[in-house]
């Protein structure tokens, strides 16, 4: 026995290295590092890098190679001959080639305003996914505090187990002597298999609520998995600091860049060209043969009237910028009746937790008398489970209580966008 014991002992720090420990923050991180929608954060930005190296190469000079063979009904000829000049008409089938370049030197600063708009796309989409993860908190709450709940409820259901098993041994002891009837016996051997029900029923509602907390956070979670009770502070700041706010100024903020680019968008283009070339006839329409030749220039574009479309355009942005601004007031609102309502949630736990404690002290004490009595048989065992099962519910109670308690206090922050 005492080898066995040493065996025992030696294995314990095995078996505890084994056992896998997560807090509720520990589970967001995983949640927000591993859930697929995480990685469009890094995809979103490379490729609004590629996007913007696309625009910076319109600053590049542009070359292209162009060829064309023609053959055309007439061509040009004069009326009168010219004395002691011999000037053919140019023929009728015509070769060019050509090599064209065309450098933009001014555009307003188009170029820029738009780059700087896909960066304003860029922040306010890479937030939008910031919201979208954060929502997550509340399920990983919900199902956090569910195996939590579970977790404790199994811990209180051993420890009637223990009680439970001490009065069947003094009950085994008074049977077998005769100074207890067989029935009061086996009463309590039948709340212990009802106790070994509920039992597998709490393993079973644990371990699915385990497994659905490993599909958000992308662990593998078994029975062998604690979850450590968070202690949770209410936030005394008063204003709301979720990532949706933060998303709504992005949104502001990339509406007031389009209208740069609108504005700039009918700025006067100025391009230098250059081009090089081989054909028959070339610049020289009164020289029929192949010739090389080149062209040089600038040439500027600007729209001096546009029928108020850059007006209108702008128009439609302000609205835009209305409609976010009407979607930041709602949210505001609604977060603010979401505080007032957890609010009252945790009042209302705090005062009922005060309540069990009451409870649960006059519990314990009837227990006690009650436990005395069925040991110098003064009561049956069926009043002595009645009592048994009146403190173990009371505890059941509170425990229930302080896990909703915490789970209240939890939504609260997250409301609050206290969790980041």
């Amino acid at each position: 026995m005492k080898r066995l014991l040493i065996i025992i002992f030696s294995l314990a720090p095995l078996f505890l290295s084994a056992q896998q420990v997560l807090t509720l923050e520990e589970c967001y991180s995983l949640a927000e590092k591993n859930y697929p929608i995480a990685k469009q954060t890094a995809l979103l930005e490379a490729k609004t890098n590629s996007e913007i190296k696309v625009l910076e190469k319109e600053r590049l000079p542009k070359l292209d190679l162009n060829a064309q063979a023609t053959y055309q009904s007439d061509v040009i000829e004069f009326p009168l001959q010219i004395p002691n000049s011999n000037i053919e008409p140019p023929n009728k089938d015509q070769y060019r080639a050509t090599l064209d370049a065309n450098q933009l030197i001014y555009n307003g600063g188009n170029i820029s305003a738009n780059a700087k708009l896909k960066t304003a796309e860029l922040a306010a989409q890479q937030q939008q996914i910031a919201v979208n993860l954060y929502t997550l908190k509340s399920r990983i709450n919900q199902n956090y505090f569910n195996v939590l709940l579970f977790q404790e409820q199994e811990k209180l259901l051993l420890s009637k187990m223990e009680q439970l098993e001490a009065r069947l041994k003094e009950t085994s002891v008074g049977v077998k002597y005769g100074a207890i009837l067989p029935a009061s016996e086996q009463l309590l051997k039948a709340e212990q298999l009802k106790l070994e029900q509920q039992l597998s029923q709490v393993n079973f509602d644990r371990e699915k609520a385990l497994k659905n907390l490993s599909l958000l956070i992308f662990q593998n979670l078994d029975n062998t998995t604690t979850l450590t009770n968070p202690e949770i502070l209410v936030p005394v700041e008063n204003e709301s600091q979720r990532p949706e706010l933060e998303l709504f100024n992005l949104q502001e903020m990339q509406l007031e860049t389009s209208k740069e680019v609108i504005s700039k968008s009918n700025y006067p283009k100025l391009l230098g060209f250059a081009q090089a070339g081989y054909g028959n006839p070339g610049l020289n329409m009164l020289d029929n043969s192949f010739q090389d030749f080149y062209m040089v220039g600038l040439k500027l574009n600007w729209n001096i009237f546009d029928w108020g479309k850059i007006k209108e355009k702008k128009q439609a942005v302000d609205i835009s910028k209305e409609i976010v601004s009407t979607e930041k007031k709602t949210f505001l609102l609604n977060n603010e009746i979401q505080q007032k309502e957890a609010e009252s949630d945790i009042n209302k736990y705090e005062v009922m937790l005060k309540k069990d404690e009451e409870i649960i002290g006059l519990r314990e004490q009837v227990l006690q008398a009650t436990t005395s009595q069925l040991q110098n048989g003064a009561i049956t065992s069926s009043e002595y489970i009645t009592e048994l099962n009146n403190l173990y519910e009371a505890k059941i109670d509170q425990q229930l209580h302080e896990v909703q308690l915490a789970l209240a206090k939890a939504n609260y922050r997250i409301i609050k966008g206290s969790f980041k």
